[in-house]
């Protein structure tokens, strides 16, 4: 694989701050790709700042703000490469960060999708909220890390050095091979933002593909740079989301099942909003709900939809349960699976 073959690309929109913090280590540490930015619109002075200062990277312009999904959809149609990089704008990449994620795919045809380490960029030493160590998800659709139990994160011991398989790789800092991006019809744009990278690989997975976290290349995400973590915005994309995430990819035989304990789990969760004074979340929690039953036949569910069970890093217990009461707060803490 040689560098022309890959492609580095950032979605942009109103973010001036962050390229002007991270553009300079983007460019200076992937001599092995080109660098593409897809503006979303932006009304800052992101283009003209970018146009200045870094001539070499390659500019797609929108006339109108796509979202995420869309957004990158429409921009690697009009990329040409083996191999895609989806990085957020809010990411400082390591030195010789790219080379271990090439290597990886380069030892195996099969893999798909590979993801680096992610630490905190505030706190380098504390594994960072999306992504981690790599992703993994409960029965019930609720995603976790190595690395990050719900809001637990553990501080980088050197515990998750082994590279391996996963269930879902970050959207923070994902390396995808082009032809199976564009096989599995991208990033699906109902879910416009949050757990759309999770639905990606987990059809992926049930295409017979591999998803490795690469533990020798490393990235520091700031997180939150689009979206604060509290939010009855993101409240009402996580729920509904992970109700399509469900419908979308669970076998017929356990999809109904495993969506009505997903929806009283959520009713719990709205309990938890009303003691808590959070309102704005019950609201959002209940339009969720509202939304996934009159947007749910836009979703298409592939017909080649597996046994999860059969899937590396599909974890068969509940995660709530051993969180809340096995009080198991740390990846290390879960049974084997």
């Amino acid at each position: 694989m040689t560098g022309s073959n890959v492609a580095v690309v950032i979605l942009n929109w109103n973010g001036l701050h962050f390229l002007q913090k991270f553009i300079p280590g983007i460019v200076r540490n992937s001599a092995e790709a080109q660098i593409v930015l897809a503006d979303n619109a932006s009304t800052d002075d992101s283009i003209p700042w970018l146009e200045q200062n870094f001539p070499q990277v390659r500019i797609i312009r929108f006339k109108t703000n796509h979202g995420f999904c869309k957004g990158y959809n429409e921009a690697l149609k009009q990329i040409d490469s083996d191999f895609y990089v989806l990085l957020n704008s809010d990411v400082e990449v390591g030195k010789n960060w790219l080379l271990p994620l090439i290597e990886t795919f380069n030892s195996d045809e099969s893999i798909a999708i590979v993801q680096p380490k992610i630490k905190w960029q505030k706190n380098k030493v504390i594994y960072e909220y999306a992504g981690a160590a790599g992703g993994f998800i409960d029965k019930y659709g609720y995603p976790f890390c190595r690395g990050r139990i719900l809001n637990n994160l553990e501080k980088d011991k050197g515990q998750y050095d082994t590279s391996g398989d996963i269930f879902w790789a970050s959207g923070a800092c994902l390396m995808i091979r082009s032809e199976v991006y564009h096989k599995m019809g991208g990033l699906d744009e109902n879910f416009f933002a949050h757990m759309e990278e999770i639905d990606l690989c987990w059809r992926v997975l049930n295409s017979n593909y591999k998803i490795k976290y690469v533990a020798d290349s490393e990235v520091y995400h700031i997180g939150g740079g689009t979206l604060p973590k509290s939010n009855p915005r993101k409240t009402y994309l996580n729920h509904r989301n992970s109700l399509f995430l469900l419908y979308k990819n669970l076998p017929d035989s356990i999809c109904g099942k495993k969506i009505l304990i997903r929806l009283i789990l959520d009713g719990l969760s709205a309990i938890v909003y009303l003691l808590q004074f959070r309102f704005g979340d019950v609201r959002a929690l209940l339009k969720a709900h509202r939304d996934y039953y009159k947007m749910k036949t836009l979703l298409q569910r592939p017909e080649h939809n597996k046994n999860p069970q059969k899937l590396k890093g599909y974890y068969n217990k509940s995660i709530l349960f051993d969180y809340f009461l096995k009080r198991k707060r740390k990846f290390s803490d879960l049974d084997s699976f």
